[in-house]
């Protein structure tokens, strides 16, 4: 009988209050609600092009600005991703996606490896708006890569519009979170020389 690989936390700080629950092994279902519009539909995205089934309900001083409900969901995302992959004996490990978005070329590349490190590769003509844009983008995938164990490098080739850059990354995220975290019949134990992740 197939493992359900899925986790739930509740992160309650003096800035944010969370409830988030994942299925790794889903149908792309969401139910998000941050507070953040377009974190939210981000956050929709990942989960429905990675067939995660995901809910998150979160609030936060958005009184005074996005980062902390921001930084906190990531936080709380990383977390569970990694209770749900357990111990992570047979999962792929790697993954790598490419996303095309009108203009935008998006590409994520992961390794599950438990040694987080973020690279970030914007085009330069990003602007904060103050708004959930790239900056604050990245203090998501900070945190998330981190608390996930997971390498994760953000490539974006080129692209425009604020919109499309971000859509191109989440779904490429979700994508390739997908590949890396599956199972492999051929692989016993973790996909590692050492013996372990």
């Amino acid at each position: 009988m197939k493992t359900r690989r899925q986790a739930t936390l509740e992160r309650n700080t003096r800035e944010t209050q969370i409830s988030l629950s994942l299925t790794l092994d889903g149908q792309g279902q969401a139910d998000i609600a941050t507070g953040i519009p377009m974190l939210d539909h981000m956050l929709t995205l990942f989960a429905a092009h990675g067939f995660f089934d995901l809910t998150i309900k979160a609030s936060g001083d958005l009184e005074i600005d996005a980062h902390h409900t921001v930084e906190d969901i990531g936080l709380a995302l990383g977390g569970v991703v990694s209770e749900a992959l357990g111990d992570r004996k047979g999962i792929r490990r790697y993954g790598l996606a490419v996303t095309p978005m009108d203009e935008t070329l998006a590409e994520v590349a992961l390794d599950l490896s438990n040694r987080p490190y973020l690279v970030y590769n914007f085009p330069d003509h990003r602007v904060r708006d103050g708004n959930f844009d790239a900056w604050l983008a990245k203090e998501f995938f900070q945190a998330f890569s981190v608390k996930s164990g997971m390498n994760l490098h953000i490539n974006v080739r080129y692209g425009e519009n604020d919109h499309h850059i971000l859509e191109g990354v989440f779904k490429s995220l979700g994508r390739a979170l997908d590949a890396a975290s599956s199972i492999d019949p051929r692989i016993e134990g973790v996909q590692s020389t050492k013996g372990m992740l």
